[in-house]
C-alpha cells in the first residue's frame, strides 16, 4: 500500500537536496529517519518531515499497516521556481543572483513477502 507526501517550492537547491535524497532511497523508514537526524545538510529536516508525513499518511489510509515494514520506495527531487535578482557591483557592473527552490516527493510502501520480494 503506497502513501505519498510532497512539498513544493522548498527553499533548498535541487542539487543539494538530491545528495540527501540519495542517502535514504530504498531504506526502511526508521533507518532513513535516524540517518537524516544526524545528517548536517540543509535539506535533511525537510526530507525528515516528508518521510514522517508519508508514514503517517500510510497509517491513516490503512490503520493495520506496520510502520516497521514501510520503506522509502521513491524519493524524487525536481526543480521548482527560481527567484532572480541583480546585485550591483563595482564599476557599474551587476551580478545575477539565482535563488533556486525544489519540489520534493516521497513515496513509502509496505514491503511485501509475496513474489520473492
Amino acid at each position: 500500500m503506497e502513501a505519498r507526501s510532497k512539498i513544493r517550492n522548498a527553499s533548498v537547491a535541487p542539487r543539494k537536496a538530491r545528495l540527501v535524497a540519495d542517502l535514504v532511497r530504498n531504506q526502511y523508514v526508521e533507518d532513513a529517519l535516524s540517518q537524516l537526524r544526524f545528517t548536517h545538510k540543509a535539506a535533511s529536516p525537510i526530507i525528515y518531515k516528508l518521510i514522517q508525513s508519508a508514514a503517517a499518511n500510510a497509517q491513516y489510509q490503512d490503520p493495520n499497516v506496520d510502520i516497521a515494514e514501510l520503506y522509502v520506495k521513491e524519493i524524487r527531487v525536481d526543480e521548482g521556481v527560481t527567484r532572480k535578482w541583480i546585485r550591483p557591483r563595482a564599476r557599474g557592473m551587476a551580478n545575477r543572483i539565482l535563488k533556486r527552490s525544489s519540489h520534493i516527493t516521497v513515496v513509502v510502501d509496505e514491503e511485501s513477502t509475496e513474489n520473492g520480494e
